[in-house]
């Protein structure tokens, strides 16, 4: 494939996790919204790694892991690229948590990507709720429960397992809030060193970026722009647009970029790791360039840090539980846990 103006791996900068593993600053995310084919995220893949993109985000549920898989082995093969410089995230999906069922969802991603090991893991949700593909927003699975720490630990145990047998190199959590993480750092023999999160100006969740960042966990941001093309399901009529900012339409005017880049900017310079998605090549290669050119100023930076309206975009409704209030109630909104 040629592509023009790829972008030189080697200028990426990485982030040192605590036990010394270190991954790039931004990765390509793979879930693509309804109107995307799992062919077109895999070529989004392809194109995305021979432009200089060396984290690629993956996961079970995203149901593209076996179409990325033959992108990854033709590129490894064909000497694009060697797999000791890729990172390659996976996640094991909430039906998985089971005694014995990580390690084989682990196993199936594996088989899946064509790889012998994963340079990370993630707990996709904190509990074993699930749904079924293209549900609407009320859709309820009657086995749903709120969070059990004990349950949750079943599941990590295995996450350690994971590594302990060379599948796996790092081990984290995603869509965690603090309660569940006290709990977590408190019990876990491998702590997690990463927490995968909704992260965008829109909603900058402060108060666990600080916490993940106090205890050696690097927050990795998804809809680090807005996710305008997220599931109809988790569209509410409070929602805002990032990208249609004032405050961000006016640097990327001064930047003479799109908007969006100028919110991957910010993630990058903050200090998390954004994992944003398109299969629009301009913006792949757009996204990429955003982390090597001129920085956002000061005085930029504390603007966007003024427009967080604590807009949660994908709320999870569909993952609760008989006899749980609102969805609030999925994010410990009062502080309460389930043990």
């Amino acid at each position: 494939m040629e592509v023009e103006n790829a972008i030189d791996a080697n200028l990426i900068p990485k982030k040192k996790l605590a036990n010394g593993s270190e991954i790039p600053v931004i990765g390509l995310g793979t879930f693509g919204s309804d109107h995307i084919s799992p062919e077109q995220v895999s070529e989004a893949v392809k194109y995305a790694v021979h432009v200089g993109f060396r984290h690629i985000d993956c996961a079970a549920v995203y149901c593209n892991e076996d179409r990325i898989g033959p992108i990854l082995k033709e590129l490894i093969t064909d000497k694009v690229i060697t797999r000791e410089e890729l990172w390659i995230t996976s996640k094991v999906w909430n039906d998985k948590h089971g005694e014995g069922e990580v390690i084989e969802s682990c196993k199936q991603s594996l088989k899946d990507l064509q790889l012998d090991y994963l340079d990370l893991y993630l707990v996709h949700w904190p509990f074993p709720n699930y749904h079924a593909p293209g549900c609407d927003v009320n859709s309820r699975n009657p086995d749903s429960r709120p969070y059990i720490h004990e349950e949750f630990m079943i599941a990590w145990r295995q996450m350690e397992k994971l590594v302990e047998m060379g599948l796996v190199k790092n081990i984290g959590t995603s869509n965690v809030t603090i309660p569940k993480l006290e709990l977590i750092l408190r019990d876990a023999k491998i702590k997690p060193t990463i927490n995968e999160m909704e992260i965008h100006p829109h909603f900058q969740q402060p108060e666990l970026f600080n916490y993940c960042k106090k205890n050696n966990i690097q927050p990795i941001g998804y809809s680090p722009v807005g996710s305008p093309a997220r599931p109809e399901r988790d569209k509410t009529c409070d929602d805002t647009v990032d990208i249609e900012d004032p405050v961000i339409v006016k640097i990327a005017q001064r930047l003479n970029v799109h908007p969006a880049v100028v919110c991957i900017k910010w993630a990058v310079q903050r200090g998390q790791i954004p994992i944003p998605f398109s299969s629009n090549p301009k913006n792949i290669l757009s996204n990429l360039q955003a982390v090597i050119s001129k920085p956002l100023t000061k005085e930029e930076m504390l603007a966007i840090e003024g427009i967080d309206k604590n807009c949660r975009l994908i709320k999870g409704q569909v993952f609760l539980w008989e006899g749980a209030k609102g969805w609030e109630d999925l994010w410990d909104i009062d502080g309460t846990i389930t043990q």
